[in-house]
């Protein structure tokens, strides 16, 4: 059963509790709000304001599993504060773990402050989570991708144009790479999980794939330096840092060029083509 004064109440409360610096938004010099507008929480949520505002007077409608994840994502809910609002919702909580693509508020937070850099948050299985408005503009945009799609490997071995954005030199060992990394998470995960059923899935639809699986490479790893072609922008050369929250297997992935190299200017100038782009 679905506990709509409860429901209500939590999400004014929390609402109340963050500020906009908390969620990557500009305060402004006029601000007079305690914690979050409506309308600022219901962008985050990506709902549109007049449905956020009758929950919270518990007077909408009885939310989907989708739309309270939605809501527990743009409101930085932790994995506990997630299950809570759930089972508000009259919803069993989605499963923990790698299989979870709730992102933690730690992640967020950090992902909030790098709106200049490119940076995403991705699964275990290659699923960009989270972008920051110049990692869309670098690798595109992850929202519009669906079902096995959202896995770059997948996209790597179905879609012939994916590999066009790096050199053709590094395609192989990218290739291996990718399929080695595949390997060691079904082997992490098991029978049956996402993983296994994700390479069954490839392995279906590509004679590479199935070849470089029957080699069982593993322990193969990126290098540090990572090289784009970039349809506007040409050639790129980014080292990437990675930080991980072992608890949902989820990787921040951080793009940065030399300062003062070609790389470094033609990020510049991305990040210009890119809020054309999106305004």
């Amino acid at each position: 059963m679905m506990d709509r004064i409860g429901l209500a109440t939590f999400l004014r409360q929390r609402r109340d509790s963050l500020q906009p610096e908390d969620v990557g938004l500009f305060r402004g010099q006029r601000r007079r709000t305690i914690g979050l507008r409506r309308e600022e929480v219901a962008a985050l949520c990506h709902m549109s304001t007049d449905y956020y505002a009758r929950l919270e007077r518990a007077t909408g409608p009885h939310p989907s599993e989708q739309m309270i994840a939605s809501i527990a994502q743009g409101l930085h809910l932790s994995l506990g504060e997630r299950d809570h609002i759930f089972r508000l919702a009259g919803h069993n909580p989605p499963p923990r773990g790698s299989a979870s693509d709730h992102v933690s508020p730690g992640l967020l937070r950090i992902l909030d402050r790098l709106q200049d850099t490119p940076a995403e948050i991705i699964t275990e299985l290659g699923e960009t989570l989270r972008q920051t408005d110049l990692a869309v503009a670098l690798t595109g945009d992850a929202s519009r991708r669906t079902g096995a799609a959202r896995s770059l490997g997948y996209r790597w071995f179905t879609d012939p144009s994916v590999s066009e954005f790096y050199p053709p030199e590094e395609r192989a060992l990218l290739s291996r790479v990718y399929v080695a990394g595949l390997r060691e998470v079904v082997t992490l995960r098991g029978a049956g999980s996402r993983a296994e059923r994700l390479a069954e899935l490839i392995g279906k639809e590509s004679e590479e794939f199935r070849g470089l699986w029957a080699n069982h490479e593993a322990g193969l790893r990126p290098t540090e330096a990572k090289r784009f072609i970039h349809p506007e922008v040409g050639a790129l050369e980014l080292e990437c840092q990675t930080l991980l929250d072992p608890e949902q297997s989820h990787r921040l992935l951080v793009y940065t060029a030399v300062p003062g190299s070609p790389s470094y200017e033609k990020l510049q100038l991305l990040s210009v083509i890119g809020a054309q782009s999106l305004t």
